[in-house]
């Protein structure tokens, strides 16, 4: 059985992670809205990532003897200046989520909960990609924005994303 604090703690974060798939989803409207394809390609599949991530925590929960209780998901921002913006406003809300998860696993230690601990890992070395991504992605954009064909390449690219093997969605 999981301990309460240690549920309602996870629970939380499902709604972070539902939010992040809402704030990813709205980068990827701005991005379509101005004709930046593959950007928008990028946040959709970033999206739905985040999606899989709050299912593997609902998931998780429940195997655990816990219930997954939903809160209603704030509204994210619709707009932003540049493309530059919008991929700082994702390198920096990665950043947030990752010290979620630092959180997450502090409660864990606290509370004893040695098996969400190991659970969290998974969560936490996905956190050091996510940045990593981000930030990558935030240099590309400094090192070619005053470039229309650098931006059209980097659009291209971003679009050739695709979401690979789908998340594991059960908790372990």
């Amino acid at each position: 059985m999981i301990d309460k604090k240690m549920e309602k703690e996870l629970n939380k974060q499902i709604n972070e992670e539902l939010f992040s798939a809402y704030l990813y989803f709205a980068m990827a409207a701005d991005f379509e809205s101005k004709n930046w394809q593959g950007m928008s390609n990028w946040m959709k599949i970033q999206a739905q990532e985040e999606m899989g991530h709050g299912l593997k925590l609902y998931n998780w929960i429940n195997e655990r003897g816990g219930k997954a209780v939903f809160e209603a998901i704030a509204k994210p921002g619709e707009t932003w200046d540049s493309a530059l913006d919008v991929f700082k406003a994702a390198y920096n809300h990665e950043q947030h989520i990752t010290s979620c998860f630092y959180d997450l696993m502090r409660t864990a230690r606290e509370v004893g909960d040695i098996a969400t601990e190991i659970f969290l890992q998974w969560f936490i070395t996905e956190q050091v990609e996510e940045e990593a991504n981000a930030s990558d992605i935030v240099e590309e954009i400094m090192k070619v924005q005053n470039s229309p064909n650098g931006m059209i390449m980097l659009d291209k690219e971003l679009g050739s994303r695709a979401l690979t093997a789908p998340i594991q969605t059960t908790g372990a």
